[in-house]
């Protein structure tokens, strides 16, 4: 081995795809092109729910390539955990926007002109998940004697909190490119989680082809949206493929992406919380409900994450969380950055502001006391290690912030702070991570050596990110590195690109086959081992901790490895004429476990911050009959450079030991926090906002129950004399 002693870990180096995409090089799903190729569409419902009853094709079909649900040759499902959804309708509708018919076609404009008729028997919807009957997933987890606790409390507080859904806004729209191949298929898209999409061509398909192969193309952002969907427009593109044998591309634009794509689930959390005068949480119920639209998709997994993390970052010996996911006829809801926890965590922050009101206390100073420590058990029982850092981020982030002094100089009715702390278990729940048995490899390449795992490039550094760890376990200059594209026939399965497992699950196992593949060359470089020996593959699988133990049916045990903390601070700022909030400065210190790339952390930081303050305040998905009727960004508003304020980004290191150099899951953690923080500013500034987004319209419901707050130019009613 070389006596290379520079280090990749830790330091900011250059980004593996940052030139590629900076000169244009980079090729996304819409710049891909083949010989033949025709432009693919979906016909899709226009009514909630209902029965097609008739099909009628008012234009020339020269040229065409028409296909329905007669034409799948294997099961007409998206499979995913349940095969509830079918790939094209057959006779029931459940949602707006489903798919019933594809066209192909060479001209896009006479395949955009194409006009379908479609006659249906219409149904009664159900667009209100609290008066739904159909249970998608009940999760229920007990610890102690919640019910005895709660009638021996000092004080009992309730609650209910409300969120909304969210689009996901990724920069580049669903896309992908089925291409015929040897008696197989190839599907070039833009991928979240490859392998989930040959399962799901695999199902569909079934001895039709041969094989199936899935290769991610650029991917210009996911956040979740890219998680299962593709599954969905690349069965679509794969069934016109073979059926015209000519390569078939589908690009969604931005209102068809929005109006029938995954949303983040809508949720209504409710709180009923024991608690000593002093402010110590002896009890707590919690109860949620989860609006998984038409179909499953991944709603027992968001519910899951979203129930088990619902009690905060707590100690409390007795808790009881019941959680619920529910079918609506609407547009099936799926996997969002954070995948439940921020609505849970929302509920649970905003009513611990509550909590700290009806007892007279100060807010920071309830989380210090109730704050989870190493040793202290979660509401699955869990102990937790010595990486908890809930009290160490809460205390630097008060810190950092000024938050006592910027708390005692609040401006009532105008200038607010709030505080909200948080965490996020890292990898798959419970024993996912075994049952998936995620494998990496790496080979030895005349240059270096390269990086094969199925993990996808979205944006986050995922290259750039594992090339650091591989670089600096094998002992080799990171510029030295490759990272393989992900392609199906060639990587070997590493578990989707989910859960913030990308570094600390699949990091891991990169580590380990690194650290072989260095004692099997001994003192040869990768380079001189090749010229002299060929090539070397290593391949590496999950292994899970010893320690861990979980029970799926009962939810307890070690639901994660580890947990990412963190705490947020938010300043915001009241216009009295318009109730718009704007925010002011948000202070952010999480505990990454180990920044693998400092610039790349700090970014996941900001741009999951700057999401979620859109959450907060922003993205109001408005639905009508069960359809997005905003589905275009002209009046769906995220925010832009304008709205998102100045965010400071401390990173504390609390190393885990199972992790790549100490790093744990970073991606959805920011997700998290600042929803809560700058709600509970405009709490600070006297309006009891308990829902988001918090639309002037929601802060002017709540500002009339506020006693002694008044909008600037109105007067506050009085109650003198009765």
């Amino acid at each position: 081995m070389s006596s290379f002693t520079e280090r990749a870990v830790g330091r900011s180096v250059a980004r593996k795809d940052g030139m590629g995409k900076a000169t244009g090089k980079a090729l996304y799903a819409d710049d891909l092109t083949f010989p033949g190729m025709l432009y693919g569409r979906t016909v899709r419902s226009t009514i909630p729910r209902g029965r097609v009853r008739a099909i009628r094709r008012n234009f020339d079909a020269d040229g065409f390539t028409v296909v329905d649900c007669r034409d799948i040759p294997g099961k007409n499902v998206i499979a995913l955990i349940e095969n509830d959804q079918p790939c094209l309708v057959e006779h029931e509708v459940r949602h707006v926007a489903e798919p019933i018919l594809l066209l192909a076609h060479a001209d896009r404009e006479r395949l955009l002109a194409a006009d379908v008729d479609i006659d249906y028997e219409l149904g009664t919807p159900v667009l209100d998940s609290a008066t739904s009957g159909v249970v998608f997933k009940h999760i229920r987890i007990q610890k102690g004697d919640v019910d005895a606790r709660l009638a021996a409390a000092e004080r009992v507080i309730e609650g209910t909190y409300r969120t909304g859904a969210q689009e996901h806004v990724y920069i580049e729209p669903n896309g992908v490119v089925a291409v015929p191949e040897d008696g197989g298929l190839a599907v070039y898209g833009s991928i979240q989680c490859p392998f989930y999409v040959h399962r799901a061509l695999v199902t569909l398909l079934g001895d039709a082809v041969n094989h199936v192969r899935v290769v991610q193309t650029e991917t210009g952002g996911g956040f979740g949206g890219k998680e299962e969907f593709p599954s969905v427009i690349a069965a679509h593109a794969a069934l016109l493929a073979l059926k015209s044998g000519r390569p078939v591309k589908i690009i969604y634009d931005r209102a068809e992406d929005m109006v029938a794509t995954t949303k983040r689930h809508p949720s209504i959390v409710r709180h009923r919380t024991g608690v000593t005068r002093d402010g110590r949480l002896v009890a707590m119920d919690v109860d949620v409900l989860m609006d998984g639209g038409a179909y499953v998709t991944l709603s027992p997994v968001v519910l899951s994450r979203g129930a088990i993390h619902a009690a905060g970052p707590y100690r409390c010996d007795h808790i009881r969380i019941a959680g619920r996911a529910v079918m609506t006829n609407t547009s099936p809801n799926g996997a969002f950055r954070g995948f439940g926890a921020p609505q849970t965590q929302f509920a649970m922050e905003v009513h611990m502001d509550r909590i700290a009101e009806a007892l007279g206390l100060d807010p920071v100073h309830l989380r210090e006391i109730n704050a989870l420590r190493p040793g202290d058990t979660t509401a699955t029982g869990q102990v937790l290690g010595s990486d908890c850092s809930a009290l160490e981020t809460l205390q630097r982030a008060v810190e950092v912030s000024g938050y006592a002094e910027k708390r005692a100089a609040t401006d009532t009715g105008r200038r607010g702070v709030g505080i909200s702390l948080f965490y996020h278990g890292s990898g798959f729940t419970g024993s996912g991570e075994l049952r998936l048995a995620s494998r990496a490899a790496i080979e030895l390449t005349e240059r270096g050596v390269q990086v094969l795992t199925s993990s996808t490039e979205i944006g986050q550094g995922t290259r750039t990110m594992h090339a650091q760890i591989v670089a600096d376990a094998l002992g080799v200059p990171y510029e030295s590195v490759e990272v393989a594209q992900p392609d199906t026939s060639r990587v070997p399965d590493s578990g989707p690109t989910v859960a913030s497992r990308t570094c600390m699950v699949v990091g891991g196992i990169l580590q380990r086959a690194a650290t072989e593949m260095r004692q099997r060359i001994g003192d040869s470089s990768p380079a001189e081992y090749f010229r002299e020996h060929g090539s070397l593959r290593v391949e590496a699988e999950y292994e899970q901790p010893e320690w861990i133990q979980w029970d799926d049916e009962t939810y307890r045990g070690d639901a994660y490895a580890t947990y990412g903390w963190g705490c947020n601070v938010a300043e915001v700022e009241l216009d009295p004429v318009t109730l718009e909030v704007r925010p002011g400065r948000l202070t952010a210190v999480v505990d990454v476990g180990k920044a693998i790339h400092p610039a790349l952390a700090v970014g996941q930081i900001e741009g999951g911050s700057a999401q979620a303050i859109g959450y907060a305040l922003l993205e109001h998905v408005v639905m009508r009959d069960g359809a997005m009727a905003n589905g275009q960004l002209t009046n769906y508003v995220i925010p832009t450079t304008l709205d998102t304020p100045p965010i400071d980004v401390v990173l504390v290191e609390n190393p885990y030991p199972g992790g790549p150099f100490g790093a744990k899951g970073l991606g959805e953690l920011p997700m998290d926090g600042p929803a809560p923080a700058i709600v509970n500013a405009i709490r600070s500034l006297g309006i009891d906002v308990r829902e988001i987004p918090a639309l002037p319209e929601i802060l002017l419901r709540a500002s009339a129950r506020a006693p002694g707050f008044a909008i600037a130019g109105q007067r506050k009613p009085t109650t003198a004399g009765r």
